[in-house]
């Protein structure tokens, strides 16, 4: 579903690499964790996969087709739904007027279902008070928790995720990733998420560790049962 070819990232020296010649391959129906230290470079692969920003050599392909030929800002709108560790919620709305835009504006089969997007926030565990409240006056865990209802009432194949769980407790980490692992599985999303939680990682289908500038699987997914 989605594939990187002898992808290579540098910042401002090439010597001076993050990742070179990276090959991997990532399918539908499965969740991934990437994993490795603060600074390896997960967030800058995460955001090339996402299409927010380009390699300096290689390509990304989504079904077979690079990336580019979509158009970043189409891909990004049709092919990726992201979860980003600073939420990017729009602070003028609330958490369920921020799910309504997101699904019009990505013209998602849901588009203007109202019962369907209070549906994801009470599963997200969202009471009716706090999602007609404006989303600045909920907490940093409340407002992760809406950032990723939206990703899921999007109709995106591929779901990126960093740190989703970073000001989430244990119980609510364990809920959200069960959730993710649901789109994954149930949905036959392909979700990449980044991050430094072992138990995180641990309910991923695969895991991807970045060390030394190489990419080295720690788990593979295994194959899908036929139903």
């Amino acid at each position: 579903m989605l594939k990187t070819e002898n992808l290579t990232y540098w910042y401002n020296d090439r010597d001076q690499y993050l990742f070179k010649d990276v090959n991997l391959a990532f399918a539908a129906g499965h969740s991934y964790a990437i994993v490795g230290q603060s600074g390896s470079g997960k967030t800058t692969m995460v955001s090339l996969l996402a299409g927010l920003d380009t390699p300096k050599a290689g390509r990304i392909l989504i079904d077979d087709q690079d990336i580019k030929k979509h158009g970043l800002t189409n891909y990004r709108q049709s092919q990726v739904a992201i979860v980003f560790q600073a939420y990017n919620l729009f602070t003028y709305m609330s958490a369920l007027e921020n799910l309504m835009t997101a699904m019009a504006i990505t013209k998602a089969k849901h588009k203007g279902d109202k019962a369907y997007a209070k549906g994801m926030l009470t599963k997200l565990g969202l009471t009716d008070e706090q999602m007609t409240k404006n989303v600045q006056k909920l907490s940093g865990g409340q407002q992760q928790r809406v950032a990723i209802a939206r990703t899921m009432v999007c109709d995106a194949p591929l779901v990126v995720a960093d740190e989703p769980t970073g000001n989430l407790d244990e119980d609510n980490t364990t809920e959200v990733i069960a959730l993710f692992n649901q789109i994954a599985h149930e949905a036959g999303k392909c979700v990449i998420i980044v991050t430094h939680e072992a138990a995180v990682a641990a309910q991923c289908d695969g895991v991807l560790r970045l060390a030394h500038r190489t990419f080295t699987w720690e788990k593979q997914p295994q194959p899908a049962v036929p139903a």
